[in-house]
């Protein structure tokens, strides 16, 4: 099953997230299929903190992929600050 989760990156103490596609049964930091976003939760006001692919977000949906609870609730705070 594919899931859509967070991939960490960054330095020690300075967390950096990817939003990727992957197989389930592959390693949080592993191998995965496509990057969807990204995630800064360092970010300062000049900087994104979180992007998000919308449009392969949904296909990743309609084919079938479970997004973690993390990256719902990023795409829910995603969706409120685009309207």
């Amino acid at each position: 099953m594919v899931v859509i989760r967070l991939a960490r990156s960054g330095a020690k103490k300075r967390p950096f997230y990817n939003i990727v596609a992957a197989d389930r049964r592959e390693r949080r930091d592993g191998r995965f299929i496509e990057r969807v976003g990204f995630y800064n939760p360092m970010s300062s006001d000049s900087e994104q903190g979180l992007v998000v692919d919308t449009e392969r977000l949904a296909h990743w949906q309609q084919n079938g992929a479970q997004l973690s609870p993390t990256v719902a609730r990023l795409v829910k705070q995603a969706a409120k600050a685009a309207a």
